[in-house]
């Protein structure tokens, strides 16, 4: 079972939901509750689904084969492993601290910015110094993985991830606001906790193959500070781009900078309007898209300044890609379930028989129908437009609806720290080739943690 656990573990998700439909009806919400008999995944479904998934998530394999590239490129500057080795040095002894800043960040990242998907970019770079510091692969995982679902289950001001959850319920990201950082503060707090209690037992350990992960040293003597730039430059353009500041922050000037910059005009020709295209998005208003763009505008400039051959940029970008191959398929196949779920929603059927077992709103039944709606639907914003428009017909008292949105949105992070569905997840370890199993028996501990803080925050919100 351990090897290609992801992908079997993904293919028996595939089959469970198909079998779901054979045994539920479907049902959907159109101003009210309607069951629509059955509509079971036949054998062509099986095949056509994938294909399907492959137009509608295409993009998120071809922007992991791009990360993947991306590093291929950066072995062949001859300072990657360079940079590393000097950031290893730095920190000898401070290793721990190095991990917890590092979850800091990335959990910072994407509760504020909504990251999450994009700081995959990073994700190979902060696995290799993990690794060279004398951890272990799951703590690696930890580290990364870990980190965004705890973002997620904070979310702060990150409207892109709760958008319409919020918009469903008519509430703003400022809704309950504090009881969102106290989560992330707690989950953070929790995940910092487990993970340095975890690589303090493992520090040096040399049970498993880590070479495959860490490029190869160098004799290089060439400087380390044109690639810092580069690197930063690329964090700070997806901070910039990604988080939704109008929305969170009522702050429209990148739109107004944005507008004059593609406007201006030298001899009556708008020359960076025509440069730069006329679909350049504002900051705040970036997808996964022009992070693709930037990775590689970025692996140009890289090759540029460090004089990489375009032979040797080739084959690093080549072998980089093939490295992440595996993973993307794997993560693209993942979104097979949303196009199953989607098209046989049997998840409302679910949903409307476990609400219906109290007369009144339920902690325990909705955080269940929440775990449900995230294992099913992968993305939160998909989950949210099938299950929680019921929720509201049934809920009707609005002061409930902030503590709903909690719900939702905590659980989801929560879900995606062990899900199947989770394609952070399961790319990651397939990256990593961590069997799902070993995954499960790790992180099991600081689930039980997270979801007993959770139910007594709920309870809290729901009693004041």
């Amino acid at each position: 079972m351990k090897k290609h656990s992801g992908l079997k573990v993904v293919l028996i998700t595939i089959l469970v939901l198909a079998l779901l439909t054979w045994i539920l009806p479907v049902a959907v919400y159109q101003g009210s509750y309607v069951d629509q008999g059955r509509s079971q995944v036949g054998l062509f479904n099986l095949f056509s689904y994938p294909i399907a998934t492959v137009t509608y998530f295409g993009y998120i394999g071809a922007f992991i084969i791009l990360i993947g590239g991306f590093y291929g490129v950066l072995s062949k500057t001859g300072v990657y492993r360079t940079l590393l080795d000097k950031i290893v040095r730095k920190f000898k002894g401070k290793e721990l601290w190095v991990l917890g800043i590092l979850m800091v960040l990335l959990a910072v990242a994407t509760s504020i910015c909504g990251l999450s998907l994009a700081l995959m970019v990073f994700f190979p770079f902060i696995i290799s110094l993990i690794l060279l510091m004398g951890y272990n692969k799951l703590v690696a995982a930890s580290v990364t993985v870990g980190s965004v679902m705890i973002g997620t289950m904070g979310t702060t001001f990150a409207a892109s991830t709760v958008d319409l959850l919020n918009q469903t319920l008519g509430l703003t990201v400022q809704s309950e606001i504090i009881t969102k950082v106290v989560i992330l503060l707690i989950g953070l707090i929790l995940l910092i906790f487990n993970t340095l209690w975890y690589a303090k037992k493992v520090k040096g350990a040399v049970s498993e193959k880590k070479e495959e992960f860490i490029p190869e040293k160098t004799t290089s003597k060439r400087k380390v500070w044109p690639l810092i730039v580069v690197l930063d430059l690329i964090f700070v353009l997806m901070v910039l781009g990604m988080t939704t500041w109008n929305e969170a922050f009522n702050l429209d000037i990148f739109d107004t900078a944005t507008e004059a910059v593609t406007t201006f005009e030298i001899g009556g020709f708008a020359i960076f309007g025509k440069l730069l295209g006329s679909a350049v998005p504002a900051f705040g208003y970036w997808s996964i898209y022009e992070i693709m763009i930037t990775l590689a505008v970025a692996s140009i400039v890289i090759a540029l300044i460090y004089r990489v051959k375009i032979n040797d940029f080739i084959s690093g970008f080549i072998a980089g890609a093939k490295r992440a191959f595996g993973p993307a398929v794997l993560m693209v196949l993942i979104y097979t379930c949303l196009i199953l779920a989607s098209s046989h929603p049997f998840q409302l059927v679910i949903a409307h028989f476990l609400i219906g077992l109290t007369k009144s709103f339920n902690v325990v039944t909705t955080t269940i129908v929440a775990i449900l709606t995230s294992l099913f639907n992968v993305d939160l914003s998909y989950g949210v437009s099938y299950i929680v428009p019921y929720v509201t017909s049934v809920v009707t008292d609005t002061s409930l609806y902030p503590l709903i949105a909690i719900i939702f949105q905590t659980i989801y992070g929560f879900v995606m720290l062990v899900a199947p569905t989770s394609v952070i997840l399961m790319g990651t370890l397939a990256y990593l080739r961590i069997p799902y199993q070993d995954w499960l028996k790790y992180i099991w501990k600081l689930l039980l943690q997270l979801i007993v803080v959770l139910f007594i925050i709920f309870t809290i919100i729901m009693l004041v």
